[in-house]
């Protein structure tokens, strides 16, 4: 067991570009503690301002990623507590996050380890983890995304079935849903992840940016509007010199050298 001791959250740097965040609370299956959620909250916000990092890997381990909240801190809650806790201030920095984030799930994605799944942008999940949005079965509900993410993630029919039973969904039915976006071994889930991470890093990162970007900012609007955001970024890029170097190194079958200008 590891002590209690070690942050509930672990940064490390594994390859050139890439920022590791492994949740590490192993004793409560890594329940999102609002110590926890800060701690992570606050690493977020120190890796978007990084220029050196070009992508983020979520990880909760090899066995669990998340599975859920904190019940023993919410149990005598009152809804002034609740309200005044704004887990949205807490999270907006994981949603709001300009940089790819990957993440590796094993184990349960239960509740908020669900939700905080939903925030990244590639998820690699192994055969044997699963999605579940439980919270119906203690007397509430999804509260930081479980039913407005996981609807324009699986379908209106499948989130239902999520939020209403709180069954869980294996990983295949996941990646079937569209809620996965590759699936694997459990033991080569972390380093499918870290190859994703490593080839995103190797992208030119104002590019890869204005990819997220528009792609989150467009999946709510009229098609038009979203295409209008589409062509804008792409005007923009054709100014960085990045765009220079790519097409350049195509043209001379060489691997090109990404500064992020």
């Amino acid at each position: 067991m590891t002590d209690q001791t070690e942050p509930s959250v672990i940064l490390s740097f594994p390859e050139e570009g890439v920022a590791e965040l492994r949740l590490n609370r192993p004793h409560a299956t890594n329940a999102l503690s609002l110590e926890l959620q800060d701690r992570l909250s606050n690493h977020f916000i120190e890796l978007a301002a990084n220029k050196e990092v070009r992508c983020i890997l979520l990880t909760g381990g090899d066995k669990v990623f998340a599975a859920g909240g904190d019940i023993k801190g919410l149990i005598d809650a009152d809804p002034i507590e609740i309200l005044n806790r704004h887990t949205e201030r807490v999270w907006a920095p994981i949603e709001q996050c300009p940089i790819p984030v990957v993440a590796a799930v094993n184990g349960y994605a239960f509740g908020g380890g669900c939700e905080l799944a939903m925030l990244a942008d590639i998820i690699i999940a192994g055969k044997g983890a699963s999605f579940c949005q439980p919270e119906i079965s203690i007397g509430i509900m999804p509260g930081i995304g479980g039913t407005q993410r996981l609807v324009r993630a699986v379908g209106k029919y499948k989130a239902m079935q999520m939020a209403l039973t709180g069954k869980p969904i294996t990983a295949h039915d996941a990646w079937i849903g569209g809620l996965v976006s590759e699936l694997c071994e459990d033991e080569d889930v972390y380093d499918v992840a870290l190859a994703n991470c490593r080839r995103i890093a190797r992208m030119p990162p104002l590019a890869a940016e204005q990819v997220k970007e528009v792609i989150l900012a467009g999946m709510d609007a009229p098609l038009a509007s979203a295409m209008a955001l589409e062509r804008k970024a792409n005007q923009v890029l054709f100014a960085s010199k990045d765009q220079r170097e790519g097409m350049q190194a195509f043209i001379e079958k060489r691997h090109p050298k990404f500064t992020g200008e």
